[in-house]
């Protein structure tokens, strides 16, 4: 592959699916527990399907911008699952109630009305433009943070490529998903508490598929807590392993306007995750401990 070429196969992995301008309302069809998580389904009847790694703002039709003040800004979700139905596309989202916004989101019942703009910002790359010798992928996933890895697995999957799956929690209580986000494929999982698979974080798992010898010929991408993206940048980057991050931070439009979710750069000066990610190269971002993430 010549440089041009590889050039070439990076731009088209980057591909954006584009927003339609304006929100849509979108129907919610289910909403399901999820092990200490919900997962609500909305169907977006004009919108595009969106890649793996995009995300949406969204915001409750009804309870939302009340007197208080609270919710009042849309929250940004990744998407856990897209596919197309009979009337438009089903999109799937996690959500964990901590907070006004998260809470209104988790009590949404099917028939009830879901504003939604996206999909927005730039999704993961296919493994093979991240480097001419890579052809499988290590999927490393933290609580919360499976949810654009879920899309992106069968995505990997529909396209032969050989995909490992690890995914860790706090506890038990924080450790729903996998059975409905990840049927039937082969997951290893970590816990702090020991309840399920390796006791311990799941960066340690991670850190003995990179020792091995054929570490370079897979890329990792990874979304989760700061904490444990930070781990695994620092991991890939001090091992020249290719990585991607989905990252997260304060935003409060999606279109790059309020530059709250400004994150530094290796090199000098910042970005805006919202549109010059969320999903990053783990090389040019100084730091994934970004102050102020998380939506409530």
């Amino acid at each position: 592959m010549t440089g041009q070429q590889a050039q070439d196969s990076r731009q088209r992995s980057d591909e954006r699916v584009l927003a339609p301008p304006g929100r849509r309302l979108c129907d919610v069809v289910e909403n399901r527990d999820a092990g200490g998580y919900r997962i609500f389904s909305a169907l977006d009847e004009s919108g595009p399907e969106p890649r793996a790694g995009q995300f949406y703002m969204l915001a409750a039709a009804d309870g939302w911008g009340q007197r208080d003040g609270r919710p009042y800004l849309p929250r940004a979700f990744s998407v856990a699952e897209a596919q197309r139905a009979d009337g438009g596309v089903r999109l799937d989202f996690v959500v964990e109630a901590v907070g006004p916004g998260t809470e209104r989101l988790a009590e949404l019942s099917r028939g009830e009305g879901l504003w939604a703009t996206g999909p927005l910002g730039r999704p993961f790359s296919a493994p093979e433009a991240l480097g001419p010798e890579i052809a499988g992928a290590i999927l490393v996933g933290g609580g919360i943070g499976l949810a654009p890895l879920a899309i992106l697995r069968r995505q990997l999957a529909s396209a032969g490529i050989p995909t490992r799956t690890l995914l860790g929690f706090r506890d038990r209580t924080r450790s729903g998903g996998v059975e409905e986000l990840f049927p039937c494929s082969e997951v290893r999982l970590a816990s702090e508490d020991g309840h399920a698979g390796h006791r311990g974080y799941v960066t340690d798992l991670l850190a003995v598929l990179l020792e091995g010898g054929e570490a370079h010929t897979a890329a990792v991408y990874a979304c989760g807590p700061p904490a444990m993206l930070e781990e695994v940048r620092t991991m890939c980057v001090e091992r020249g392993v290719a990585c991607e991050l989905a990252m997260e931070a304060p935003m409060a439009c999606g279109f790059g306007a309020c530059f709250g979710c400004a994150v530094p750069l290796a090199e000098g000066g910042y970005m805006r995750l919202c549109v010059d990610g969320p999903v990053v190269d783990a090389a040019q971002v100084q730091t994934a401990l970004v102050a102020g993430s998380g939506h409530r």
